[in-house]
């Protein structure tokens, strides 16, 4: 059967890839170096075990200045019945580090003795009395560093496979150790390839993209305790892939090509492998990042039994390059390096919502995390494979194992953190509707000593998650049609026995978002039923989609008069991208969004956005710092500055809901 394309689990391809690495003489540590012991040994992986050449301290030394007795000779000693000792005879003067006589087995601190000539007056010199008087005993070995008290001639000090701190170098070297075996770090090329990648810092032209993978491929290696080189970008073309990879493969120790991976007209990563070596694996039942090739590349000369190198595969969008290499790589440096098999910290968490996942592959979902009351919540955020940005805001990945088909909503789930879990305390979790406001509260809370995090699932979404206690506080802009009143009917309908706070936020205007110029003329919304618009719509319970809904009733325009109506996103910048990139000619959204990405705006209505908080978490301190942030001039002037926005109601209480009136 043809390894091309053919996904296999993904426990399968680990275990081919190890059974391949080992069959060439690259299983488990690479090599080793000697280096120095200092500063620049910090982060190093010991290859050797550090056993110690001598005791520390060698010898007994004094713990404070004073005077090295035998502690026999203090006894009985008291404030009223001193004891007199004659110097040189019965006690020595010593340092703070000094070695002690071989006779003495104590210290009497200087403070406490009285330093004397033998007339019995006080010594010129404390340091040379003649004789000492002490009105205290000490005991044997008191104020007395034994030799050994930190390292025994011998002991083991450091195991291999340690990745060396400050406080290891310090121990090293009072062991007695000048230098130590490190293992190598491992030496890896990154090659991007693409027609329609630009270096970092060019200009930006349709059609073209800026390179960044390597840079994050390279930036994890690093991390890993690895050497990363990136290469120049290579174009789409078999023959210059080709020679990169070749040359690759006679430096380096892993080599990385990325995109290129699938089966595409223009995907050669495979066709190169196999034309230098062989390929074992193509495709791995993993989403995001099934498109993997795993092959041998031959080196040329005397390579030992090291003949051949391995090339990985990786796939060009962005979020399945940085998770192969989490799977692929990171395990594999580590094996080389010698170290033990790093565990990410993980936590038990509740998923918010509804996932489906492909029957037939691990699928990793991005989750922020927060404590809401006394449980923990994971809300998942983008799957897009393209989408580098969740995994800046994720603090974690839930794994959905093959066979599984999803995850309902409210299901117990294991969290692989990419924070710190002390992090989650600090966290306020905000499920609702989109607000560019929310990103600048975010910002402002940073200072603050909070984590504001967010999922975009939509007003009524927001308002399901309050009531299953999934989240402190929803972001919500619904407008009820029979009333005309914003939130407030629907948190009568949705979180029923519940006792809530609304705070205003802000007031918007919504409105049609068309690139600039509007080149359609549009005006309002009964513009979208014309055949040549192609409109792009919210998601289902998104307060957006409900305003949209409310005034096409209004107009008697029917939703499939409009082209488009049944293309959703679940962000107002998403719309607003859909309308950049031609996807769509319009979209309903706000100003701010518009301006984001240079497009025009039309404004239409004015709609009021609230901050929904459940009353246990609105008198909780995790939410003080967020609503002192909401009375902040600073941070109001910084939203008025917005297009579109009118903080007039920010901070207001607009309602005080009790239980009993839910």
């Amino acid at each position: 059967m043809s390894v091309y394309l053919h996904d296999i689990p993904l426990d399968q391809a680990q275990a081919k890839l190890w059974e391949e690495l080992n069959r060439h003489g690259w299983g488990g540590l690479l090599d080793k170096e000697q280096i120095d012991v200092d500063e620049n040994a910090l982060g190093r992986v010991l290859a050797e075990a550090v056993w110690a050449v001598i005791s520390s301290p060698h010898y007994h030394g004094a713990a404070m200045d004073g005077f090295a007795v035998r502690a026999s000779n203090t006894s009985g000693a008291t404030l009223t019945e001193p004891i007199e000792l004659s110097v040189e005879e019965q006690a020595f003067y010593v340092d703070t580090g000094d070695p002690i006589p071989a006779w003495a087995d104590a210290v009497v601190p200087i403070e406490s003795v009285e330093p004397l000539t033998t007339e019995g007056t006080l010594a010129p010199d404390f340091r040379h009395p003649e004789l000492i008087r002490i009105r205290s005993a000490v005991v044997p070995w008191q104020h007395v560093r034994p030799m050994g008290e930190d390292i025994v001639a011998t002991q083991l000090v450091i195991p291999s496979g340690q990745t060396l701190r400050a406080v290891d170098l310090g121990a090293i070297a009072a062991s007695g150790h000048p230098k130590i075996w490190v293992a190598r770090k491992p030496q890896v090329a990154i090659i991007p390839t693409g027609d329609e990648l630009i270096p970092i810092g060019e200009t930006v032209e349709a059609g073209k993209i800026i390179e960044f993978n390597s840079v994050v491929l390279a930036a994890q290696i690093h991390s890993y305790g690895g050497i990363a080189t990136r290469f120049p970008i290579v174009k789409d073309r078999f023959d210059q892939i080709r020679a990169a990879v070749a040359e690759a493969a006679q430096r380096y120790d892993l080599v990385l090509v990325n995109a290129g991976s699938s089966a595409g007209s223009e995907d050669y990563t495979a066709k190169v492998i196999d034309s230098l070596g062989y390929v074992f694996v193509h495709g791995v039942a993993v989403r995001p990042g099934h498109p993997v090739v795993l092959g041998m590349v031959e080196r040329n000369g005397n390579m030992d039994e090291r003949r051949y190198v391995l090339v990985i595969g990786v796939p060009g969008y962005p979020v399945s390059a940085a998770l192969t290499n989490e799977i692929f790589v990171r395990p594999l440096i580590e094996s080389w390096l010698g170290k033990p098999k790093s565990r990410q910290p993980t936590l038990s968490a509740i998923i918010t919502k509804k996932i489906t996942s492909p029957p037939g592959d691990d699928d990793y979902i991005r989750v922020v995390v927060g404590k809401v009351g006394e449980r923990m919540c994971a809300a998942p955020i983008s799957r897009g494979a393209g989408v580098i940005t969740s995994l800046v805001q994720a603090d974690g990945i839930v794994v959905v194992p093959r066979g599984i088909q999803g995850l309902e909503a409210g299901e117990h789930v294991t969290v692989q953190m990419y924070r710190p879990i002390e992090d989650v305390e600090r966290t306020i979790l905000a499920i609702g509707s989109h607000d560019v406001g929310l990103d600048v509260l975010a910002q402002f809370l940073a200072c603050r000593d909070r984590r504001l995090v967010s999922a975009n699932v939509g007003s009524l979404g927001g308002l399901i998650a309050l009531r299953r206690g999934e989240a402190h506080l929803s972001g919500s802009h619904l407008l009820h049609p029979e009333s005309g009143v914003y939130n407030l009917p629907y948190l009568r309908q949705y979180l029923p026995n519940q006792a809530l706070v609304v705070i205003g936020f802000v007031n918007r205007m919504q409105g049609l978002i068309v690139p600039q110029g509007n080149p359609q003329r549009l005006q309002s919304l009964s513009d979208l039923t014309r055949p040549e618009v192609r409109f792009v719509n919210r998601q289902n319970g998104a307060g957006t989609r409900i305003l949209l809904d409310y005034h096409l009733k209004q107009m008697g325009i029917e939703p499939n008069q409009i082209q488009g109506y049944e293309n959703q996103e679940f962000t107002h910048l998403a719309v607003a991208a859909a309308v950049a990139s031609g996807r769509a000619t319009c979209g309903l959204g706000i100003a701010a969004a518009a301006q984001a990405l240079a497009l025009d705006f039309i404004p239409l209505f004015s709609e009021e956005y609230h901050l929904i908080i459940p009353k246990q978490f609105y008198e909780d301190k995790l939410l003080t710092p967020l609503l002192d942030v909401l009375r902040d001039n600073e941070f109001r002037a910084a939203i008025q500055n917005l297009p579109g926005y009118d903080v007039e109601p920010m901070g207001k209480i607009i309602a005080e809901i009790s239980e009993s009136q839910n």
